[in-house]
């Protein structure tokens, strides 16, 4: 009896402790997490704008919208690039909802219902509305195809009454965004001054010849330069300078890739299908269904890889050939002749002079630089290395230029498309392509060719099993577990020659890949926690294809700029300010003309001229577009030379030979109306910036997501 009134007593205590660990077990994250409110954190803000807070669950509630429409437009669930894509939309939407209304609001900027109603069915409609009620065969827009949706609006899904209800919302966005633009656009000025000066800096003509000594003259290891120089510098130009939330970490990785046994596995798979390929009554439906990857059946040579482009031409209709290996994947292919396409394909390299969106004068310097480049190719110059160096289009760049087969079905811009198409031979254009990206100087590598090639392929992608997996993971859960300083991170990979390091240098907080690594979100975040002290090692991260242990290794912060984060750059702009120093000095004083000071400075200085050049678009040979050296020479007065003095990339002594003032004019409405244009192209970028710096925004989603 006494037992039982014992346990009795205790009972009401173990029931106090039971509930009270669910209730721990339930909402402990949210107490005593880092983001927790009794750690100190706020977990439920999810970025702020322009002083006003946004709570997680209405920026998630916002993106469930957005997905809801998306996945009903859509008819499928969304990927986690998709994803990502709508929080950034919504994350925007906020953005105008604070931000620029802020500013509607204070002009009076509404959007009535009767505008609505003539967007969507009046005599202005809106190309949304354009869009969405176009015939997609015909393009035509139907009218009537909008107000008989509009009748039935009430009998469709809940769902679908309030897709339309926030795509009406963003009508009235779209349209109240456009009065904002266009109110400022109207209140561009260009005064006369400004006409005046961009005409005579158009049409005034000069003949120079200039003594310059490039910064590479000047070997950069000869040039020592200290940290209290960068500090200075620093100091010095500090609003140049904006910082940024930023990680940089070192890593190695560990591949998951297939074993021999994984190969081997496979090979024997295929050379099974290969059987099968042959012998099929029909070989396209029989490669479908066995094929890893969908792979077309008639393809033409912009829509195969370089090995088959070359193995194509050997094939014989009715033949089975293969395996073909590409990275991790084999092919085999039945081939069955060719015939001809109503599309053609043809292959390109080219050299883009970028001139989009620039001034009238700023055109005219790239032309100018373009005709150069091809006259020097014309010349004989590589075309190649020319690209590699000049080109504004760096993807093809780092190429050679090359941009590979295309077809003549829009996918290049219409002037490029149709001078490779009209080309009959390979070789040089010889002369210069313009479009709206800039001055094209185009190679055709290979011809138009409308040969289209019937080829069923089965394609097996080599995956690797769970041992060889594990074993990945083996090896890198081992060196994470003996490291956890920089400095011995450092010591085992001195050891272990089958670990490379590789560096990601200042990742935003936002970044979902870092380097070549896809998914890299895990890692991101994992730098920037509050307990990712720098030099410390991380755990062990999965991608689809390798293990990754990082250690992180540096860190920016926005609000406190330090040399560290800009060095590079900094070290640079401090070494050029010596050499400019050095070079002057050696200049100071020099008497004669310039070949004389020239031969007396030594190797490195440069003696050239510049015939007929204008203020806008002069262009020296050695030291290009250099508008310090170029004001310089337009101030002397003809057959003076003018001191020692700095350019953008190097020293100079000028001498102007002669010029030619721009005749006197009336009337300067060309220049203005070409100055106003530049203006107001780039108005949407700047009224965007101008509005978000004002609003002081603090986006914190990456803590989330």
């Amino acid at each position: 009896m006494a037992l039982i009134n014992k346990i009795r007593e205790k009972s009401g205590i173990a029931v106090t402790v039971i509930a009270v660990s669910l209730i721990l077990f339930m909402v402990g994250g949210d107490l005593l997490g880092p983001n927790s409110i009794l750690g100190g954190g706020n977990n439920q803000v999810v970025g702020e704008i322009a002083g006003k807070e946004i709570n997680i669950k209405d920026f998630q509630s916002r993106v469930d919208g957005f997905r809801q429409n998306y996945e009903a437009q859509s008819g499928r669930s969304l990927n986690d690039n998709e994803l990502a894509s709508l929080r950034d939309q919504a994350w925007n939407q906020f953005v105008v909802d604070i931000a620029y209304k802020k500013q509607f609001d204070g002009l009076g900027l509404t959007v009535t219902d009767q505008e609505l109603v003539d967007m969507v069915q009046g005599n202005h409609i809106s190309p949304s509305i354009l869009q969405a009620f176009s015939d997609p065969t015909t393009g035509r827009f139907d009218k009537t195809a909008v107000i008989n949706y509009l009748k039935n609006l009430k009998t469709l899904p809940v769902e679908q009454q309030k897709s339309w209800e926030n795509f009406e919302k963003s009508l009235r966005e779209e349209r109240t965004r456009a009065k904002y633009e266009n109110l400022l656009k109207l209140s561009t000025y260009i005064p006369k001054a400004q006409s005046e000066k961009e005409y005579v800096a158009q049409n005034s003509k000069a003949t120079l010849r200039y003594l310059y000594v490039p910064y590479f003259s000047v070997v950069d290891t000869t040039i020592k330069v200290t940290d209290s120089q960068l500090e200075s510098f620093l100091s010095a130009h500090r609003k140049e300078y904006k910082g940024t939330d930023t990680r940089s970490i070192e890593y190695v990785t560990f591949p998951i890739q297939p074993a021999k046994d994984d190969s081997a596995a496979l090979y024997t798979e295929i050379k099974e299908l290969a059987r099968g390929l042959a012998t099929a009554t029909n070989d396209s439906a029989f490669a479908s269904m066995n094929s890893d990857i969908p792979l077309p059946v008639n393809r033409s040579l912009a829509n195969m890889s370089d090995q088959l482009k070359e193995a194509v031409k050997t094939f014989v209709p009715g033949g089975v050939y293969g395996p073909y290996r590409e990275g991790n994947t084999y092919y085999i292919y039945k081939y069955g002749g060719t015939k001809v396409d109503t599309i053609s394909s043809a292959k390109a390299s080219h050299i883009l002079i970028g001139a989009e969106n620039q001034s009238d004068s700023a055109k005219a310097a790239a032309r100018t630089k373009a005709e150069g480049i091809l006259a020097q190719i014309r010349a004989g110059a590589n075309f190649e290395a020319l690209a590699a160096t000049s080109s504004s289009d760096q993807g093809s760049a780092q190429r050679g230029g090359d941009v590979g087969y295309f077809q003549n079905n829009g996918a290049m811009v219409k002037p490029f498309e149709e001078a490779v198409f009209s080309a009959t031979a390979p070789g040089l254009i010889p002369r210069l392509i313009e479009s709206q990206f800039g001055f094209h100087i185009i190679k055709v590598t290979d011809p138009k060719s409308n040969t289209l090639y019937r080829v069923a392929a089965i394609g097996k992608t080599i995956a690797p099993s769970q041992a060889t997996r594990d074993e990945a993971y083996r090896k890198a859960d081992e060196f994470a577990n003996t490291v956890k300083t920089k400095e011995q991170f450092d010591e085992a990979v001195k050891k272990n020659k089958a670990l490379v390091v590789a560096n990601a240098n200042r990742i935003p907080e936002s970044a979902t890949n870092i380097n070549a690594i896809q998914n890299g979100r895990d890692i991101v975040r994992w730098a920037f926690k509050d307990d990712s002290k720098i030099n410390s090692v991380s755990q062990v991260f999965e991608t689809e294809e390798q293990y990754i242990v990082a250690v992180l290794v540096g860190k920016s912060d926005a609000k406190d700029v330090k040399v560290e984060d800009f060095r590079d750059e900094l070290t640079t702009k401090v070494r050029n300010q010596i050499k400019s120093d050095q070079i002057t000095a050696k200049l100071k004083g020099a008497t004669g003309d310039l070949e004389s000071i020239a031969k007396k400075y030594g190797a490195g200085a440069l003696v050239e001229s510049a015939t007929d050049i204008s203020l806008a678009t002069g262009f020296l040979t050695s030291a290009g577009f250099d508008p310090i050296a170029l004001g310089k020479a337009f101030g002397l007065k003809p057959g003076q030379k003018s001191g020692v003095f700095t350019g953008e990339n190097g020293v100079f002594i000028m001498e102007l030979i002669n010029k030619t003032d721009a005749p006197k004019i009336a009337d300067f409405t060309q220049y203005k109306t070409q100055l106003t244009q530049s203006l107001e192209s780039r108005m949407s970028y700047l009224v965007n910036e101008a509005i978000r710096e004002h609003a002081k925004i603090e986006d914190r989603r990456a803590k989330f997501f």
